[in-house]
């Protein structure tokens, strides 16, 4: 916002609040397009893939979901690379939607088959293009023989970003509402 100037000559002027604030985001701007042009898929700390295969029933790979509070497994074929990826959106579309029963629809059926993949090497802007454009919120890691090594998803992205950026997190404007950390829901 531009300011009348102080010493009146009506002229245009920011004040130095704003002056420091575009100087603060300026220098966030280039911090985070330095890390999502660098970093790698490394730094997401991505979890371990539940890894079925697409006999396993839906009722069982939900069963394993919900242990381990995950949003994904990944499915592999008998030599253990990557087949196909069951979600909880295929939970929603695929399953409850076309009201297959569970227990007895095996993955291969409702799952998305040979889904994109990365590798730990690929670059976090790379991930976001996906997750942006593609609409994934879950993509699997996968090795050079395309075996699954990790699961990144959207979530592991927001918790890098609050890393590089920790005051913007911390320090948050009065009113803006907390949710409580430990409670579990399917936001």
């Amino acid at each position: 916002m531009l300011l009348p100037d102080p010493a009146g000559k009506g002229g245009q002027a920011m004040s130095e609040f704003e002056d420091e604030y575009s100087e603060t985001l300026d220098s966030d701007f280039r911090k985070l397009e330095g890390a999502l042009l660098n970093d790698t898929v490394r730094l997401l700390e991505p979890s371990e893939p539940i890894k079925l295969t697409g006999e396993t029933s839906v009722q069982e790979a939900i069963g394993c979901m919900v242990a381990q509070h995950r949003a994904a497994v990944v499915v592999v074929d008998a030599e253990g690379r990557l087949s196909g990826i069951f979600t909880e959106r295929d939970v929603l579309i695929r399953v409850l939607g076309e009201r297959r029963d569970p227990a007895r629809t095996p993955l291969a059926e409702v799952m998305t088959p040979n889904p994109e993949a990365l590798t730990l090497q690929d670059r976090i802007c790379f991930a976001v293009n996906r997750m942006s454009t593609a609409g994934f919120r879950t993509i699997p890691l996968v090795d050079g023989e395309r075996r699954p090594i990790g699961i990144v998803t959207v979530n592991d992205v927001v918790k890098w970003l609050a890393e590089i950026f920790p005051e913007a997190v911390l320090n948050l404007r009065p009113g803006d509402r907390l949710k409580h950390p430990l409670q579990v829901d399917a936001g």
